[in-house]
């Protein structure tokens, strides 16, 4: 042990945030420990102990013995004869503390301490990481990929090593070496002993925290995501509000001339994405969440089943050429609208609802026509007969 090496232990103290002293005691111990394994005579003895002083880096052994009259057991007693030669003072019963020759200890001190270090920065490290990144699920972190396999890609974050798995990945995305992009941080959960960090590319909380980075408005609570649905790597719609009436939520969120929301784009790649202002009349929310569809009416119906929970229905009415968009490729559009306001929407186009409109009044027209056919006629009088009830004329 030497001063060069107690300047390192401050070091690593420091750029780990590990209290020195947790690295001194770390060492002690390892030293007691090999000096144990290395000296049979000494493993039963639990009166060993090392001391490194903190300036110097110097490196003493020391073993406690009770001082005897008799010696019963020489590794743990010292007779008072040889006890006074060390100090004239003591009597029987004192005890003692024997330096041990630490000549032989260079090596095994050197690697017992290099051990005790690696041992606790591992340790520290895995607690450092647990406490602060567990704070941190639901945030945002910058990362740079370091490598990739089948089913992982693994991030640096800072300092610390995230995961991505298979599942939190988005289709078609490239995750190529020394490439910077931001993730959502998912959980921390301990495998083989040590804390493993999983973050996102697919959450659509992703896109909910890449827009209070850009949009301060957002940050500051002035202007409030309420609701966010998300095709991960295809689109995703937004739906903000405002708390103040004299800010314009979509203005805050698109920014001057596209600014803000073409910062989340590039963020996320290819992937589009909607930003529509939330309503508290739902068939206006649900009109403005099938934007850029136009919407020439909104029917909504809701209703509570047995069991507590709402059924929410609406039938949404468009122009026969804004059908299509209405709809989305593959159905898109009116998925993510009804994702995003909880409702399920059946949309139809102006020509549909009028065959539908029709079809349903001719339903009715022959049901009353059915129930009148079903009546019994009353029988017309014969002509014949009431001229022959009449009376003469006088």
């Amino acid at each position: 042990m030497n001063e060069k090496l107690i300047e390192a232990i401050k070091l690593l103290a420091k750029e780990r945030g590990i209290e020195e002293e947790v690295l001194f005691e770390a060492i002690e111990e390892a030293i007691v420990a090999a000096f144990k394994r290395e000296f049979s005579d000494a493993k039963s003895n639990d009166n060993v102990f090392a001391e490194i002083d903190r300036e110097t880096g110097e490196m003493y052994v020391f073993e406690v013995r009770t001082v005897m009259k008799e010696v019963d057991n020489p590794k743990t007693q010292i007779s008072l004869e040889e006890a006074r030669a060390i100090d004239s003072e003591l009597e029987e019963g004192d005890s003692i503390e024997m330096t041990i020759p630490v000549e032989s200890l260079g090596r095994l001190a050197a690697n017992a301490a290099k051990s005790a270090i690696n041992q606790k920065l591992r340790s520290a490290e895995h607690t450092r990481i647990q406490d602060e990144f567990s704070g941190r699920i639901g945030e945002l972190a910058s990362g740079v990929i370091q490598r990739m396999d089948n089913k992982f890609v693994f991030v640096d974050i800072g300092r610390a090593e995230a995961t991505l798995t298979k599942q939190e990945q988005v289709k078609d995305e490239k995750y190529t070496y020394n490439h910077h992009m931001r993730f959502l941080i998912l959980k921390v959960e301990e495998h083989n002993g040590r804390p493993v960090i999983y973050v996102s590319r697919s959450h659509p909380n992703l896109v909910k925290k890449l827009f209070e980075q850009e949009v301060p408005e957002i940050a500051s609570g002035i202007v409030e995501i309420v609701s966010v649905a998300r095709e991960a790597g295809s689109r995703t719609k937004i739906a903000v509000a405002s708390r103040d009436e004299s800010v314009d939520p979509l203005g805050a969120c698109v920014g001057q001339r596209g600014a803000r929301v073409q910062a989340v784009m590039d963020e996320l790649g290819s992937e589009k994405v909607d930003v529509i202002e939330w309503n508290s009349d739902p068939a206006v929310y649900i009109a403005n969440a099938l934007l850029p569809a136009k919407v020439v009416r909104v029917d909504t119906d809701s209703n509570t089943k047995p069991d507590g929970s709402r059924e929410m229905s609406a039938r949404v009415i468009v122009p026969d050429h804004q059908y299509s968009l209405a709809i989305g490729r593959a159905g898109q559009n009116v998925r993510l609208a009804a994702r995003l306001t909880g409702w399920k929407i059946d949309i139809k186009s102006e020509s549909q609802f009028r065959e539908l409109i029709q079809d349903e009044f001719m339903s009715r027209f022959t049901v009353a026509e059915d129930e009148t056919s079903g009546e019994t006629p009353v029988p017309e009088q014969d002509s014949s007969d009431a001229d022959a009830g009449q009376l003469p004329e006088a």
